[in-house]
């Protein structure tokens, strides 16, 4: 099998070959046949089923008879496909119009795209927002602006890729601590310590594992040593805390938190984008020198007006988290009682059912699928080799029906594969 580093090889081999007049588009073909092909012998190859219609918790799927439970969605609360989302969707539309065929700076801001950032800020208790495509642009667009080269930033080892990538495009000195790891935080702040502006960077959740981030130690590490605290918090927000307020709301220390980063991409309607939440001043100085931001479309009115509706659905309906707390918590114990390994912390909807094996997590998610059950294998490079799993997501559109369903076929299929006894 081919890997990355050796494919890029054979990529520059071909470019200068091509400079010469000798190659052609067939090698390069070749080799991406092998890459695919090793793929496929690992058991890691990742298929795409196709849904044709709305997203919820029970969808249809091609080739399926039968509607299908979905339990490895992000739609955390089941809004997806609410119908005062969708319908807010279809006003901004007739108002609006599809797009803005334009960054914000040029003509690409509108009223409802002003009014969405307050509303963020409120909820998060920022004092401003900033809205993109997709919190992966805004983890591209802070780091770079935030930190320079006499700056620090010390990063979780296991943070989401958009963190990491959005680190490298900085100057700033690049620090990494082990895994949820307080003592090694420790240890990298101290080696921090001549740095200017000091900056702790963490999701709040863990998506791949469910596991929270240990905020309240980190804060106090953070006051220590004179840091900021910054939190990606795309798998909390709206859903995680007594009234959704995320990873932050569910210690009690929204306080300590200096900048969010999050996605409207989840629990917030689903569709697409994502923002900073934190002080004024970041957010006006991202305004005028986050690439992501200013080289950027301005995030379409439909999609707007239905993070706005998400949002206030969330606000006025507090019950909503509640709902996915206990959904998780069943789940959770009678998966545990049937004698499966779960990952994650006992709170959170991300429950992941550690399999092992690339290529029986794919065999397993597949005989649910035909029990109409929808989950998916993830295995490397998704995760770690040897930690192939099945991530199960709990939303509060699930009744305790489904719930029941989806681990009766995870038990039936278990023993049938040799998981449980």
């Amino acid at each position: 099998m081919i890997r990355s580093n050796q494919l890029l090889k054979v990529w520059r081999t071909v470019l200068l070959q091509g400079r010469a007049g000798t190659a052609s588009m067939a090698q390069v073909r070749t080799s991406l046949h092998k890459e695919l092909d090793g793929i496929k012998e690992a058991g890691t190859w990742k298929g795409e089923r196709i849904i044709t219609s709305k997203q919820g918790p029970s969808i249809h799927v091609q080739g399926s008879k039968n509607d299908i439970l979905n339990f490895c969605a992000n739609n955390y609360l089941g809004l997806s496909s609410h119908p005062e989302v969708i319908e807010a969707g279809k006003k901004a539309l007739d108002t609006h119009g599809a797009g803005l065929s334009s960054v914000r700076f040029i003509c690409g801001t509108m009223d409802i795209h002003k009014e969405l950032e307050e509303k963020i800020a409120k909820f998060h208790g920022k004092e401003d927002s900033i809205l993109y495509a997709s919190c992966f642009d805004a983890n591209a667009g802070l780091f770079e602006v935030l930190l320079g080269a006499e700056d620090a930033v010390i990063s979780d080892e296991l943070n989401h890729a958009s963190i990491i990538d959005g680190i490298r495009l900085c100057k700033a000195k690049r620090l990494r601590y082990q895994h949820r790891n307080m003592e090694d935080l420790e240890k990298q702040l101290i080696a921090a310590k001549d740095c200017g502006k000091k900056l702790i960077a963490t999701d709040g959740v863990f998506s791949m594992d469910g596991f929270v981030a240990p905020l309240p130690d980190i804060c106090k590490l953070a006051d220590k040593y004179n840091a900021m605290v910054f939190i990606d918090e795309c798998h909390g927000t709206g859903f995680f805390g007594p009234t959704g307020r995320g990873t932050d709301e569910h210690f009690g220390i929204s306080d300590k938190i200096d900048i969010v980063n999050s996605t409207l991409g989840k629990a917030l309607g689903g569709a697409a984008g994502g923002y900073t939440a934190g002080p004024k001043e970041l957010t006006t100085l991202l305004r005028q020198r986050s690439r992501p931001y200013l080289f950027s479309n301005a995030l379409p009115p439909p999609v707007v007006a239905c993070a706005s509706k998400a949002l206030d659905l969330i606000i006025s309906n507090t019950d909503l988290p509640q709902k996915v707390l206990n959904n998780t918590r069943r789940f959770r114990s009678r998966m545990v009682d049937a004698g499966f390994k779960l990952s994650g912390d006992p709170d959170h909807p991300i429950c992941p059912v550690m399999l092992g094996d690339a290529r029986l997590a794919n065999t397993f998610a597949d005989e649910m699928l035909e029990r109409g059950i929808y989950v998916i294998g993830f295995s490397y490079p998704v995760v770690p080799k040897g930690k192939a799993r099945i991530r199960v997501q709990l939303s509060a559109a699930h009744s305790e029906s489904d719930v029941d369903r989806a681990v009766d076929a995870f038990i039936e299929i278990g023993r049938k594969l040799k998981v449980i006894s």
